[in-house]
């Protein structure tokens, strides 16, 4: 691949020198994150969602989980230290983070913010997040995404 043709969560792996796997499928809007597992033939308990969300402060927070499950908000604003968090709407989603819906990565959004994945993402060699663009998903070692996000675990599902 291309230089040009990388995205911005590419470009960073590579200057970290974090090892991935990118991984490219024909976008559709309607898609689901369990079709993308299947697109890339994996279990979709590997295959990570990126969320965005505002607590009660009005500081914003990312969750990162399996695509199957549902974000449980009261435990991700208790892990987090908030009352209480909501989702962020859409149309905030692009000048907040620098991604669209359905490219959203944990890894080099426009600002760090505190960050969550779920504990299961520790049950696998290699997990799959977002690459930063609609039709690509970064494979990588678990602990790589923790360390490059910045992140930590908990129980927020």
């Amino acid at each position: 691949m291309k230089a040009k043709d990388k995205t911005n969560v590419m470009r960073l792996l590579d200057s970290k020198k974090i090892d991935y796997e990118m991984h490219a499928y024909e976008p559709d809007a309607t898609m689901s994150g369990e079709e993308i597992a299947e697109i890339l033939g994996e279990d979709a308990k590997k295959v990570f969602k990126t969320l965005v969300t505002q607590g009660k402060s009005k500081a914003y927070y990312v969750f990162v989980v399996p695509v199957e499950a549902e974000l449980d908000l009261k435990k991700a604003a208790k892990c987090v230290g908030e009352k209480s968090i909501a989702m962020i709407k859409q149309k905030e989603l692009l000048p907040l983070t620098g991604y669209v819906h359905g490219g959203c990565s944990p890894i080099g959004m426009k600002k760090h913010f505190t960050t969550t994945i779920h504990e299961t993402i520790n049950d696998y060699d290699r997990i799959y997040v977002s690459g930063g663009k609609v039709g690509f998903q970064i494979e990588l070692a678990p602990e790589d995404l923790i360390k490059i996000s910045g992140a930590s675990v908990g129980d927020i599902c």
